[in-house]
């Protein structure tokens, strides 16, 4: 019985970058296109939400989103959420429809076809750089004055330990929402961890359960508030994770 679990593990998690490629090449000349400006950008995004669906599904996902309060068409947030898998990144282009770019590690821009878009359309960052962080907010910046949002997972990677039920948030996703007033949205990802964890033999198709929390205003606060602002996110999706883990 172990024996055919691993080959399921195996053959599913290929499956996965099979899924990936696909949508890649069936809208390659419209994602090159979209690419050419940032003018372009919002055409690419409708393309990377159609990609994102198509790879939940197809892995057997469904996911279920209850929202506390929706985005308003053409105003800029900063969305924030857990980081537990690499679907982290479909499932929020799946619920999210005001277009947005992720802040992400550079890492990913090794996966073949996928990395060629990811890095031209996501703003990275070598955490081990200080010139790099400043280059994220300038980056960042010039995308929230064209009107976008930004999403960043504030824990910045996925933590080693599984068992960690959220890690400690760095200052960035922080800073960037007060010094441009912006709304935070907090976002509770409950299942993908158990759905699609980084471990290899792990995971099953199901459903993922997604909580939109009330956005956190930044209007009056400044740069002294970073600290106070972090802590509040995270305790409140501290806390939306550990209510889901209550309802299994």
């Amino acid at each position: 019985m172990k024996i055919f679990k691993i080959a399921f593990w195996v053959l599913w998690r290929i499956w996965f970058y099979i899924l990936m490629a696909i949508p890649i090449l069936l809208m390659l000349p419209f994602l090159l296109i979209s690419i050419i400006s940032e003018k372009g950008y919002p055409y690419f995004f409708k393309m990377a939400r159609i990609w994102a669906k198509f790879i939940l599904f197809g892995m057997g996902f469904y996911y279920t989103v209850k929202r506390e309060q929706k985005l308003i068409k053409g105003k800029s947030y900063m969305i924030v959420a857990n980081h537990t898998s690499m679907t982290d990144i479909m499932l929020m282009l799946a619920i999210i429809k005001n277009p947005f770019v992720f802040v992400g590690k550079k890492e990913l821009v090794k996966i073949p076809l996928f990395g060629f878009f990811y890095k031209r359309t996501c703003i990275l960052v070598d955490r081990s750089s200080s010139r790099s962080k400043n280059e994220v907010f300038k980056r960042a910046q010039s995308r929230l004055n064209q009107g976008l949002s930004i999403c960043i997972f504030p824990e910045g990677g996925v933590p080693d330990d599984e068992s960690i039920l959220l890690d400690e948030f760095k200052d960035g996703a922080f800073r960037l929402a007060i010094d441009h007033q912006i709304p935070i949205v907090p976002i509770v990802f409950a299942d993908n961890k158990e759905r699609f964890s980084y471990t290899f033999l792990s995971g099953s198709p199901g459903r993922m359960r997604v909580k939109v929390l009330p956005f956190i205003e930044t209007k009056n606060l400044t740069i002294d508030n970073r600290k106070e602002l972090k802590d509040q996110v995270r305790n409140i999706i501290y806390d939306g994770l550990i209510d889901f883990e209550k309802s299994k």
